[in-house]
């Protein structure tokens, strides 16, 4: 019972948290999810110490309903993506995911290597600068209401390009710590079960529910659509996992299908309050896992902020060569929008640590740098939509009075 207890005390301090930092941001006219991230650093052991290290550790019950918050966020952006929406922008996508992925592996690589690690552990090191948090990102785009936006559809779509090219090349960097070699007829077969997974399940499942959906009003009801969908979520969410994909591509999928269905508004209506509770967990458990103790020292500083660096800029320049093609505005939004490494750098970096690659300074800067590109893209990106919403709104006054 004492055990329960303690559970229910976190709970609501985090969730008490996430809500005063998501307040303050906005009222400082920032994304609600900077808030809540910063709200974690504070209440998680660097500061106030309400959160522990053990509290978050993988499997624990903040830990799960971090993941299923997360797993609800990706699920109700797909609700607001179309298949057919994804696939005008598949080849803009295609270069942004591909080019996202090498440019900030090479740099990190090389910046790494010319700070004295041996090229295995060098590349153990890049391949966390690579795989974008889309949880991050897609909450900021929720938020401003630009989910529709072209931009939005190529980093989504980016997003889950991103996600195989970072699984195949962790896969890569794995072996090589190993000494075993890399075997290539494994990493295939591992990208095609990976692409036809995603091919299958997002097109052959689209197709179906927008031949015929009546099927989910059937049951008595009348929350019956949700929990279907939602099954669906969880389902697919945990056979991601099972082809090396991350939990939130099956979550998105599972959403994009649902968006073809004739409940699709009814259903993004009803899955708003299982957000409100369950996604600000995601936020404050990602801030809360940094630990400002392993950065006290200016050498520390130093590299954190280089390292944040690079990891910012190798982003927007692969992102943005990537979207050049939609023009230099759209092209820089993109380019921000895949910066964000949040929970997936983390798990790298963790990975790292328990292989004996990383040093506990070098896994804090790591879990640091994740964290920090998750803070500072939100209001970035606002910005930068805010400003393109401005230039088309001063464009259609300028036509209307020409025209006049």
């Amino acid at each position: 019972m004492h055990h329960a207890s303690d559970i229910l005390l976190t709970l609501f301090i985090v969730f008490l948290a996430a809500q005063v930092g998501s307040e303050v941001a906005q009222r400082l006219k920032l994304p609600g999810g900077v808030g809540e991230i910063a709200a974690g650093c504070v209440v998680g052991p660097s500061l106030l110490g309400w959160i522990t290290p053990e509290q978050v550790a993988s499997g624990t019950p903040l830990d799960v309903l971090a993941e299923v918050g997360v797993v609800l966020l990706l699920f109700s952006v797909g609700l607001e993506t179309r298949l057919e929406d994804l696939k005008k922008v598949g080849k803009v996508a295609f270069l942004v995911g591909v080019l996202g992925v090498l440019v900030p592996f090479g740099m990190g690589g090389v910046w790494a290597h010319a700070s004295g690690f041996d090229w295995s552990r060098s590349l153990f090191i890049a391949a966390a600068f690579v795989a974008t948090s889309a949880g991050i990102t897609a909450r900021v785009l929720q938020e401003l209401g630009a989910l529709q936006r072209i931009e939005s559809k190529v980093i989504l779509g980016a997003a889950v390009i991103d996600d195989i090219l970072a699984m195949l090349l962790l896969g890569v960097v794995v072996s090589l710590q190993g000494g075993e070699g890399i075997d290539v007829v494994h990493l295939l077969a591992v990208l095609a079960g990976a692409i036809g997974f995603i091919a299958i399940i997002g097109i052959g499942g689209a197709r179906v529910m927008r031949w015929n959906s009546s099927w989910l009003d059937k049951p008595q009801s009348p929350h019956s659509a949700l929990a279907i969908v939602l099954a669906l979520c969880l389902g697919l969410a945990y056979v991601s996992t099972l082809f090396g994909l991350a939990a939130i591509i099956g979550a998105f999928l599972a959403g994009m299908i649902a968006s073809e269905t004739r409940q699709q508004h009814t259903l993004e209506k009803q899955t708003q309050p299982l957000l409100a509770l369950l996604t600000p967990f995601f936020f404050v458990i990602t801030g809360s896992k940094i630990d400002l103790h392993q950065l006290g020292n200016a050498e520390a500083g130093i590299m954190l902020l280089v390292v944040t660096l690079i990891a910012i800029v190798s982003k927007l320049i692969g992102g943005f060569l990537g979207a050049w093609s939609l023009g230099g505005r759209s092209a820089t939004l993109v380019g921000f929008g895949m910066v964000p490494r949040g929970e997936v750098g983390v798990v790298i970096a963790s990975l790292g640590l328990a292989a004996g690659v990383f040093t506990a300074q070098i896994y804090a800067i790591i879990v640091a740098m994740s964290l920090l590109t998750a803070m500072v893209t939100p209001p970035v990106l606002a910005w930068l939509l805010r400003r393109a919403n401005a230039s088309v709104g001063t464009e259609a006054v300028r036509d209307d009075a020409v025209e006049r």
